[in-house]
């Protein structure tokens, strides 16, 4: 948080305490348990909001569920659960270092802007180094112009962040319930605020003809490749050897500094309105929350796909 004026303005430094599994700088096999400490929290923010069922947040259901709930941000249905979950994906991604496996994520839409070009006409490597984690400068420049608007007008932003993974090896995914792309949708569905996943050609795929859709095999050096990727590099639910490549859609940040009608706890209709730091979107912050969850599917894909040649 807090690393542009695009997103909240809290400002955490996000600093790993190793706590245990790790001994002069190399993993020990034991558990690796750590901490990150949030420093610039600010609990008296959501005091009004005690008695309160904001829309679309999960205070009523998880009163529902629980029948007692923490008011103070949210809890674990708060997207800085998510910390975590970059730390282990950092871990991940050692292990598919050495596989040479590359993952990619960045900002494809925000709102109604989009980028127009395909990943592989974008230079991915680019990403990181851009404010809103989108390697299209044009498409950027507009995004950043209706962040800007719509925080103006205490409205909040939904977007698209697409994730690509390079030279992932054949053969990964189980045929029937262990599928890749159903693990790996299993896994972005898991994020905070994600609301749709596709893989390949996704929904797109329904208004193809087979004829066009099916992805032709061609030898390439010796080597069996297709000429098209529609598949998004799954095939049976068990990798290709192509990209793969899927999209994972975030709806609009729930908490607005618009007034909104709700209830209290007593039933009784209410006027509620955002106060303290939030986002007008979370999209831009969700990129490394992607690529962390992918490095995790496929690194326990290819520990599991050890034992399925015994």
């Amino acid at each position: 948080p807090g690393n542009s004026k695009y997103v909240s303005s809290r400002r955490e430094e996000d600093k790993v305490e190793i706590l245990s599994g790790v001994f002069e700088g190399k993993s020990l096999g034991t558990p690796i348990g750590f901490l990150v400490r949030n420093k610039d929290s600010k609990s008296e923010d959501y005091d009004h909001l005690k008695n309160v069922y904001r829309p679309s947040h999960a205070d009523l259901t998880w009163q529902l569920k629980y029948h007692h709930r923490d008011y103070r941000g949210g809890g674990r249905s708060s997207a800085r659960e998510t910390v975590s979950r970059v730390v282990a994906g950092a871990i991940a991604n050692l292990i598919l270092k050495k596989q040479n496996i590359s993952i990619y994520s960045y900002v494809h839409s925000i709102g109604s802007v989009e980028t127009k070009l395909n990943y592989s006409e974008l230079d991915l490597e680019t990403t990181d180094s851009s404010i809103l984690f989108c390697p299209d400068k044009s498409a950027e420049a507009e995004m950043m112009e209706l962040i800007e608007r719509t925080k103006s007008e205490g409205d909040s932003l939904g977007g698209e962040i697409i994730c690509v993974i390079k030279n992932c090896p054949a053969g990964l995914g189980e045929p029937v319930f262990d599928k890749i792309e159903a693990d790996l949708a299993k896994a972005m569905l898991s994020i905070n605020a994600v609301k749709g996943f596709e893989i390949g050609s996704g929904f797109n795929s329904t208004k193809m003809k087979g004829s066009k859709h099916n992805d032709r095999f061609v030898n390439r050096n010796g080597k069996v490749e297709t000429e098209t990727n529609f598949s998004g590099g799954v095939q049976g639910g068990i990798t290709n050897g192509m990209d793969i490549y899927f999209k994972v859609a975030f709806k609009p940040v729930a908490t607005i500094m618009k007034d909104q009608l709700t209830i209290d706890n007593e039933g009784n209709e209410i006027v509620v309105a955002g106060k303290g730091r939030h986002d007008v979107t979370v999209v831009p912050r969700a990129v490394s929350i992607v690529k962390a969850m992918a490095a995790m599917v496929i690194a326990d894909m290819i520990l599991r796909n050890k034992n399925a040649k015994i």
